[in-house]
C-alpha cells in the first residue's frame, strides 16, 4: 500500500508541475497562436480569393508546425477564418483592389 501511495503522490506532483508550466508559458503560447492564426487566415484568403484556388489546395500551403491551425472559408463575405482551438482566432477578408486584409 505504501508503494502505491508514493506513485499517487508522484503522479499528482507531475500533474501540478505540468499545470504550473502551462500557466507560466500561457502568454507566450497565446501570442504564438495569434500569429499563427493571423498568418493562416491571410495566406489562405490570398490563395483562395486572389489566386482563385480551392480551399483544399490552399490548406496545403501551411508552414510546418501549423497543423493545429484550422481554416474555414466564409464565401458570403469572401473571407477566411483561421483558429487555434481555445487560444486564438483571426479572419482575413478580400477587398477588391486591396487584396486580403486582416480584420481588426
Amino acid at each position: 500500500m505504501a508503494g502505491r501511495l508514493k506513485w499517487i503522490y508522484a503522479a499528482a506532483a507531475i500533474t501540478v508541475a505540468g499545470i504550473a508550466l502551462f500557466a507560466w508559458n500561457f502568454s507566450a503560447l497565446r501570442a504564438r497562436a495569434q500569429v499563427g492564426a493571423a498568418f493562416g487566415a491571410r495566406v489562405a484568403c490570398s490563395c483562395r480569393y486572389v489566386e482563385g484556388r480551392s480551399m483544399d489546395s490552399c490548406s496545403g500551403d501551411k508552414e510546418p508546425g501549423m497543423w493545429v491551425v484550422s481554416l474555414k472559408e466564409l464565401p458570403e463575405s469572401r473571407s477566411v477564418s483561421a483558429a487555434v482551438p481555445l487560444l486564438a482566432s483571426r479572419t482575413a477578408r478580400y477587398r477588391n483592389g486591396w487584396g486580403c486584409l486582416l480584420e481588426p
